[in-house]
C-alpha cells in the first residue's frame, strides 16, 4: 500500500508525456515542425508552458524522444546474450528479429502514421540533428558493453565496432524506408531486408574475427 502513491502519481506523469507528444507530433503532421510555436503545443495539450519543458528540455525532444527508448537496446542485447552467443550474433538475431516484427527502427514498417513521422523526423534539419545526439549515445553504451563482452586488450577496438554496429543498422534502416517509400510494401521488402542484413552482420563478423589474432601479440608486447 506504501508504493501505490507512487505507481500512480508515475503512471500520471507517464500518460502526461505521452498526451503532450502525441499532441505535439500531431500539431508538427499538420502544419510543419517549424510553423507550431510551443505555446501553441502546450494549450493543446492543457499544460503550461514550463509543464511542457519539464516532460521535454526541448522542442525537438517533443519528437525524437521515441528515440531515446533505443539508446540502450543494444548495448542490452550484448549485456544479457546467451552464453555461448558472441555479441555480433546476437545483434544480428535482434535486429531480424526487429525485421520480423516490422519494428520502425528497422526501416521496416508501412504504417502510414509512421511514415509520416518518419518524413517528419528527416525533413527537418534541426530533428536530425537531435537524432545524431541519440545515436551517439546508443554507440557509447554499446561500445562499453562491447568492451566488456569482447577478448581484446586494445581499448578502440570496442568503440571502433559499436561505430560499425550502429551505422550498419541505420544504412539497413535508411534502405529499407526507401523500398517503402518507393512505395513497396514491408512484407515485399522483408526478404531483401533479410539479407541485406545477413551480409552486412557477416561483414561486421569477419571484421571482429580478424582483430582476435592480433590480441596476443599485442599483450606480449606489454
Amino acid at each position: 500500500m506504501v508504493n501505490a502513491p507512487t505507481g500512480l502519481r508515475e503512471r500520471k506523469k507517464q500518460r502526461t508525456r505521452e498526451t503532450i507528444s502525441d499532441t505535439a507530433i500531431a500539431l508538427f503532421l499538420e502544419r510543419g515542425f517549424d510553423q507550431v510555436p510551443v505555446v501553441d503545443i502546450a494549450a493543446a495539450a492543457e499544460v503550461s508552458k514550463p509543464t511542457l519543458f519539464t516532460y521535454f528540455p526541448t522542442k525537438e525532444d517533443l519528437v525524437v524522444h521515441r528515440f531515446a527508448d533505443h539508446q540502450t537496446v543494444s548495448s542490452t542485447v550484448v549485456a544479457e546474450r546467451p552464453p555461448g552467443v558472441s555479441p555480433i550474433a546476437a545483434l544480428h538475431r535482434h535486429f531480424l528479429d526487429g525485421l520480423a516484427a516490422r519494428d520502425p527502427i528497422t526501416g521496416l514498417n508501412d504504417d502510414e502514421d509512421v511514415l509520416a513521422f518518419h518524413h517528419l523526423v528527416y525533413s527537418t534539419p534541426s530533428l536530425v540533428a537531435r537524432v545524431g545526439r541519440y545515436l551517439a549515445r546508443a554507440e557509447e553504451a554499446l561500445a562499453g558493453a562491447l568492451a566488456e563482452a569482447l577478448d581484446s586488450d586494445r581499448e578502440t577496438t570496442a568503440a571502433v565496432l559499436a561505430g560499425q554496429v550502429v551505422a550498419t543498422e541505420r544504412i539497413l534502416a535508411s534502405a529499407n524506408w526507401r523500398r517503402i517509400a518507393a512505395g513497396r510494401s514491408a512484407d515485399a521488402v522483408h526478404p531483401e531486408a533479410v539479407a541485406d542484413a545477413d551480409q552486412a552482420y557477416t561483414l561486421l563478423r569477419e571484421g571482429l574475427a580478424r582483430v582476435a589474432p592480433q590480441q596476443p601479440h599485442h599483450r606480449r608486447r606489454h
